[in-house]
């Protein structure tokens, strides 16, 4: 593809940089619009994947059907199948009318799948058959409907894993992996692109809230080429709009600048190793307590669980050996009534930290103002495991 094109794409969907790998991205994106295979955007959360469905869209022959983006991960998956397909009424409590998913009200269009990786199996399996056939079934019916979408998917997980692990069927994995574009991260851009996109972000802000835009001395420059930018330009851009309003001066020093930009040098971190020996470096001390608490939780749960089976006398008491005889201990009068003492203890516990969990999401989602998918972004976890946490603490 001509570059002259790619460089009209950029200013036609507002994509900022000069970046080899972003412009591979954008020029296979055009080069597939014009046929009807299936697309599978790759990279980390907040690189742009959502602009690439829409590039894919407006250069095609669909471009005049329905375009629809459905975030599968905030979907709840007893829901999702009805979202996606439709249902009929009375198929489930609360369906009090028919309703059409997003494969039939998007007949002849395209629709987007972002997040595509927190797809439950059982819908995993019903869009392979629309990929297959083009066929589909609302919930609660028996009738096959038919429906021509060309389905274009994200993911910032890796499915070749998910696959390895059962979490991700391997036959749908290669239907939508027909063609695969891949978003570079915005560490790997340079720092061109950062500056390019700073300028771009601080411009708008400048627009927005009729202000002087913020500038940047020389050693704020060097600080954010070479911060790692875990969230991406979605990160890049919420940085500038909070110098933008914060600061009074429009001229941003890298000691100013050193206040918004958290440490997040992983040589400074520990390494916490996980049981399927995993290790996973946390590039924030929130990732850190949040992981701790959840692992925490789950051993004083196994905890909870062991001395109650002793309390009910499923498990023996330990017993020492040694060649030639056998003691058993028994406990002191003290020590009998001990167990019972530990399970308070550990009940306490496991409330304490399932409170302490509880604050947590309510504090981010109070100052994310009740947004999930930013919350669920602050925390780490998927929008679907928010919202069951949510729901778990009656935070809904």
């Amino acid at each position: 593809m001509a570059k002259a094109d790619i460089q009209q794409i950029k200013q036609r969907f507002g994509i900022i940089g000069n970046n080899p790998a972003l412009d591979r991205a954008i020029d296979i994106a055009l080069q597939v619009a014009p046929t009807d295979l299936s697309v599978l955007i790759s990279g980390e959360s907040g690189v742009g994947k959502e602009t690439f469905p829409q590039i894919v869209h407006q250069n095609s022959a669909r471009k005049h059907g329905q375009y629809i983006a459905v975030n599968c991960g905030a979907i709840p998956e007893g829901t999702i199948d009805s979202e996606l397909f439709g249902h009929e009424k009375g198929s489930f409590t609360g369906a009090l009318i028919d309703r059409k998913g997003y494969f039939e009200v998007a007949d002849g269009g395209t629709i987007f799948l972002d997040e595509a990786g927190e797809l439950p199996i059982p819908t995993q399996a019903r869009l392979l058959r629309v990929l297959e056939s083009g066929e589909f079934i609302k919930v609660g019916s028996s009738k096959v409907l038919k429906t021509n979408v060309r389905i274009v998917a994200a993911t910032n997980v890796n499915l070749e894993k998910a696959v390895s692990e059962g979490r991700f069927r391997e036959d749908l994995y290669y239907r939508l992996n027909t063609v695969p574009v891949q978003v570079p991260p915005l560490r790997e851009r340079g720092a061109e692109d950062i500056l390019l996109l700073f300028r771009k972000f601080a411009g708008d802000c400048a627009e927005k809230y009729r202000m002087p835009a913020v500038r940047l001395d020389d050693e704020a420059k060097n600080l954010l080429a070479s911060y790692r930018w875990p969230g991406n330009v979605r990160e890049l851009k919420n940085l500038t709009e909070r110098l933008s309003v914060i600061e009074e001066s429009r001229d941003i020093t890298g000691t100013v600048l050193r206040l918004y930009l958290p440490d997040l040098n992983v040589e400074k971190f520990p390494v916490l190793v996980r049981h399927d020996d995993e290790r996973k470096i946390f590039n924030s001390e929130r990732e850190i307590l949040y992981q701790v608490l959840f692992d925490m939780k789950k051993d004083v749960t196994e905890l909870k669980k062991l001395v109650h089976d002793i309390m009910a006398g499923n498990m023996q008491m330990p017993q020492m050996e040694e060649p030639g005889y056998t003691h058993t201990i028994e406990p002191s009068p003290i020590q009998e009534a001990s167990p019972v003492q530990e399970a308070e203890d550990v009940v306490e516990e496991t409330v304490s930290l399932a409170e302490a969990e509880k604050e947590i999401i309510r504090q981010s989602l109070e100052r994310n103002s009740g947004r999930r998918k930013n919350a669920a972004a602050e925390l780490k976890i998927s929008e679907r495991t928010l919202y069951r946490k949510m729901k778990e603490y009656a935070l809904l």
